[in-house]
C-alpha cells in the first residue's frame, strides 16, 4: 500500500469490491470519455491480472491500473518472460495531476518487482508519452493504433 499525497492511498486490489472499483474506473475513463468500446476495454487478462486501485481515504475510487505476469505479459511485450506489462492505467477527470497516476505506476511496478520481473512494458497513448517519459520509460518501435488510439511501447528497467 502506497499513498499518492493528501488522502489518497494506493493498493492491490484483493477483494471483488476493490476489482469492481477498478472496473467502474476504467468504464467511466475509456469507454465513457475515449469512446472505447466496452468489449475491448475488458478482456480475458483481466481475470488473471493484478489490478491496483487508487482511493480517496472516504473510499470513492479515483483510479486503476493493472500489471499483467507470465504468458499473458509475454503477449503484449515481444515474449519477454521477466518483463512486466502495466495496462489499463486510468484515473478519474477530477483526481488527474494530484499525483494519483503515478502512485499507481509505482504500485505496479512494486507488484512486479514482488513477481521477479526486470522491467516493465506499457503501451502508451502518444499524448500520455510525457507523463511516463518522467517516470522512467523509455518509448520504442513505431506507433500503432490500439482501439483507434495511436499508441507507442515504452518500457523501464526495474534494476
Amino acid at each position: 500500500m502506497s499513498s499518492a499525497g493528501q488522502g489518497v492511498v494506493v493498493r492491490v486490489a484483493e477483494s471483488d469490491e476493490d476489482r469492481e472499483a477498478c472496473f467502474a474506473v476504467r468504464r467511466e475513463v475509456f469507454v465513457d470519455e475515449q469512446g472505447v468500446p466496452e468489449e475491448l476495454e475488458y478482456d480475458a487478462y483481466d481475470a488473471g491480472a493484478v489490478h491496483v486501485l487508487a482511493v480517496r481515504d472516504d473510499g470513492l475510487p479515483l483510479g486503476a491500473g493493472r500489471l499483467l505476469t507470465g504468458e499473458a505479459a509475454a503477449v503484449k511485450n515481444g515474449g519477454a518472460s521477466d518483463v512486466g506489462a502495466l495496462g489499463r492505467l486510468a484515473v478519474l477527470k477530477a483526481a488527474r495531476g494530484l499525483g494519483v497516476g503515478a502512485a499507481l505506476v509505482g504500485a505496479v511496478e512494486e507488484a512486479a518487482r514482488g513477481r521477479g520481473m526486470t522491467a516493465v512494458d506499457l503501451h502508451a497513448q502518444t499524448h500520455a508519452l510525457g507523463f511516463y517519459e518522467r517516470l522512467g520509460y523509455v518509448a520504442y518501435g513505431a506507433e500503432f493504433p490500439d482501439a483507434g488510439i495511436p499508441h507507442l511501447a515504452m518500457r523501464k528497467s526495474l534494476g
